[in-house]
């Protein structure tokens, strides 16, 4: 609104959205009460409509109660509204000398040179080039287009055209209005304009033919506004900015503006308040932008406030902007914020669309989808589908990675909670968070139970194959890890404790992919916390496994493991103890006391038979070959390898058919890490060749990769280099996080051994470098076989 008195349609619908929400009425419920379409009354509410017909008016006041000086007050508002107010008209376009460039405009080097490449195909497309510069709200469109047009200024001799459309005000600039002012700046006298649209815009254009001009659009609301502005000349560039993507503008070119990387954020810094007070400052240099998004208003914001307070340390404005409830607050300087140009693009959505904003804001996790969304609101997912469509048109959320999921940036969520909390009683609000929780909880408990080792019969969940439950549990890992921090947090143990439980045999096929320690701890400090202590002890054992197995903390496992052997001890529990003794066979063996590990494995295999599951003797068996292999008895350890592979295509009928693949994978594993241990190379090649396609088949990579180091191995020392190439590739490809340094080592040792050994200039350079990274990751594990490797390589 201007003050002037023209305002009286977007109040009118502000005092109707007030009076439906004091009645308790959805737009459905009161629409259907006047008998009006809910667009008619979507679009009363949100001022695109200025006012409803009288009779129209008087319907609404019966449906929303209303009497006395209200109901003339509401229906005055709507007389006041049908009243045309003037046309706003725009500042007045300038047709001159570009803009000087933006001084401070870092991060955007990549940016202006596709401007700059589209300024040299405007000299030879027809029609000219129309580039629509998008991004959300505070991103920095219009200083990079003011910089672009100063930079490319000299590319069009018949000069700069420039007018502002106020597209995010209440009333942007009509077309009729915007032509107006583009002619008289192109020297037309106002009583030669053109009384219709369509006439000003043949006239504009036709000014324009022949001529080679820059015309700067700045802050478009829609297609429908810009379409009659585009020169459509050859030799002309234009370029819109828009908070919207401009998706319908025909033959445009899109360039989509991103926060800045975190160098660039603190360059910006630096250019406001200096060098020399970041480089005192680097820490909280670095976590100053990053509380700010990395994004260039924000970045700007904390430089200005720095910079008019030189008596403030950067410490103590990120002390400030901590605090997730004040910092957008804080995020003010001047006329300068981020909450009011977040504002300006949230007012302007539909009120669905800003129920999804706020709604979807209660999702803890990075990311979310349409499903999730709609169990935030309440709508169905269809709906909610087209209103996130136009949450990303308006660039307050961003389109995740993966195909249908979506991400606030950190600033807008933090707005979108804002009004989430404003917005929502508290009844609603609990029960939009209960709800979004028990979803979350509920469903990965289910498909967590699509892991268990045993046969199932026919299930009519939510999930039709273990392959769908894993993919879900992959998707929405980061929601339902919040989940359950939320409900520890909340006190709700006996969620907390459910997940870990039902996650436990899930973890075995995402060992490094997730954090299950803490899941596990969680798990844990939940069974304690309900006094649970046979559940306590379940999870002792998940959390040793995760130690030991997951993280390679052999001495931290076992010490979990030996508390877990005590309390079910205690307790009798003959099923944890089988899993303490199995667990801790196998970390002593890898802490190097592999014949007190052995009396542990083979007590746990006298017990596994009342496991009551054919994949968990299975296990512990393959276990008790591992360990014998590590004593020196490597065909007693062969021999039991082969048992249970036997065994298991005797069960296979009454086996689950996954647990089936699974367990063959792995014994045939264990047997090449036999038949590795006896010198048969060729044999151990082809088990290893054999688990890594089962592995590949079950999307394992990191086993897929550990049976093609060693399958690699084998062939090596059988002989036959040209097999082994391919799977150190591949191995090398996968081995590259910190957890898998010792493979890593392994395999560019075999390389470079192989590559030296083929000879070869390029392959010896390459044998060198490998060479040099695999004795750098010796010397950073700093182990006895890190140091034995080194030895060889050297």
């Amino acid at each position: 609104m201007d003050g002037s008195g023209n305002d009286a349609g977007p109040a009118f619908g502000e005092l109707l959205r007030r009076h439906r929400h004091s009645a308790g009425l959805t737009q459905s419920e009161l629409a259907e009460a006047a008998g009006i379409s809910v667009r008619a009354l979507s679009n009363l509410e949100r001022g695109r409509a200025r006012t409803a017909q009288r009779r129209s008016t008087e319907v609404l006041a019966d449906a929303l109660g209303l009497a006395g000086g209200e109901r003339a007050a509401f229906l005055a508002a709507a007389r006041g509204g049908r009243r045309r107010p003037p046309e706003p008209v725009p500042a007045g376009a300038v047709l001159g000398a570009p803009p000087p460039a933006v001084a401070d405009l870092v991060g955007r080097a990549r940016e202006l040179d596709l401007l700059s490449e589209a300024a040299d195909d405007a000299a030879r497309t027809p029609g000219g080039v129309v580039v629509s510069v998008v991004g959300q709200p505070g991103v920095g469109k219009t200083a990079l287009v003011q910089s672009a047009a100063h930079r490319l200024g000299k590319r069009f001799p018949h000069g700069f055209l420039s007018l502002d459309l106020r597209g995010m005000d209440d009333q942007p600039v009509t077309p009729r209005a915007a032509l107006e002012s583009l002619l008289r700046a192109l020297g037309v006298p106002a009583a030669q304009i053109p009384a219709s649209d369509g006439e000003q815009s043949a006239l504009y254009r036709s000014l324009l033919a022949g001529r080679r001009l820059l015309v700067v659009l700045d802050n478009a609301a829609d297609e429908a506004q810009v379409r009659p502005l585009l020169p459509v000349t050859t030799g002309c560039l234009t370029l819109v900015t828009c908070r919207r993507a401009l998706a319908g503008l025909e033959s445009a070119r899109w360039l989509r503006l991103s926060p800045l990387v975190p160098g660039d954020a603190t360059a910006l810094v630096e250019s406001i308040i200096g060098a020399e007070r970041v480089a005192a400052e680097p820490e909280p240099a670095a976590e100053l932008v990053e509380l700010c998004g990395h994004l260039p208003l924000a970045v700007r914001i904390a430089g200005n406030r720095l910079a008019s307070r030189p008596d403030w340390s950067l410490a103590y404005l990120v002390e400030q902007l901590r605090d997730e409830q004040t910092r957008l607050a804080a995020l003010a300087a001047g006329d300068l914020g981020v909450r009011p140009a977040f504002e300006i693009s949230h007012r302007r959505l539909s009120p669905a669309a800003r129920l999804v904003f706020r709604r979807a804001a209660v999702v803890s996790g990075p990311d979310f989808g349409a499903e999730l969304a709609a169990v935030a609101t309440g709508l169905a997912a269809v709906e909610v589908r087209a209103h996130l469509d136009e949450l990303v048109d308006a660039n307050l959320l961003v389109p995740a990675v993966t195909p249908g999921r979506y991400t606030y940036h950190d600033l807008i969520r933090l707005y979108a909670t804002e009004r989430f909390e404003a917005e929502e009683d508290a009844r609603q609000a609990g029960e939009v968070r209960a709800r979004v929780q028990d979803h979350l909880i509920t469903t990965a408990v289910e498909a967590g139970g699509l892991f268990l080792p045993v046969a199932r019969a026919e299930r009519a969940g939510r999930f039709a194959s273990r392959d769908e439950a894993g993919a879900w549990l992959d998707a929405e890992a980061g929601n339902w890890l919040a989940a359950q921090r939320n409900a520890a947090r909340a006190g709700d143990q006996r969620a907390v404790l459910d997940l870990a439980q039902a996650l436990h045999w899930f973890s075995d096929e995402r060992i490094q992919q997730l954090p299950w320690d803490e899941v596990a701890e969680l798990g844990l400090a939940a069974a304690r916390a309900l006094g649970d202590r046979p559940r306590e002890a379940a999870m002792l054992n998940s959390l040793g496994w995760v130690r030991y197995y997951c993280l390679g903390d052999n001495e931290t496992g076992r010490e979990v493991l030996e508390q877990a052997l005590a309390l079910s001890g205690e307790l009798g529990d003959r099923p944890q103890q089988t899993w303490a003794l199995a667990y801790l066979g196998s970390v002593l063996m890898r802490l190097g006391r592999s014949a007190e590990g052995l009396d542990h494995i083979r007590r746990a295999v006298a017990m596994s038979d009342e496991l009551g599951f054919w994949l968990g003797q299975a296990t512990i068996r393959n276990a008790l070959g591992q360990i014998l292999c590590a004593v020196g008895r490597a065909g007693e350890g062969l021999a039991v390898h082969r048992a249970v592979l036997a065994d298991a295509e005797l069960t296979r009928e009454q086996a689950d058919p996954d647990s089936y693949r699974m367990v063959r994978s792995f014994t045939l594993q264990l047997i090449g890490r036999a038949l590795e241990a006896l010198e048969e190379w060729p044999q151990a090649g082809e088990a290893f060749a054999n688990a890594r396609a089962l592995f590949a088949a079950a999307a394992l990579p990191l086993q897929e990769a550990d049976a093609a180091l060693h399958e690699a191995i084998a062939w090596r020392r059988a002989g036959r280099d040209a097999d082994a190439l391919a799977p150190l590739r591949f191995a090398l490809s996968v081995f590259t996080g910190v957890l898998n340094r010792w493979e890593r080592a392994q395999a560019l040792a075999e390389l470079a051994e192989l590559l030296a050994h083929r000879g070869g200039t390029t392959e010896t350079t390459e044998a060198a470098e490998h060479r040099r990274e695999a004795l750098a990751l010796c010397e950073a594990l700093g182990t006895a076989r890190a140091r034995e490797l080194a030895a060889r390589l050297t």
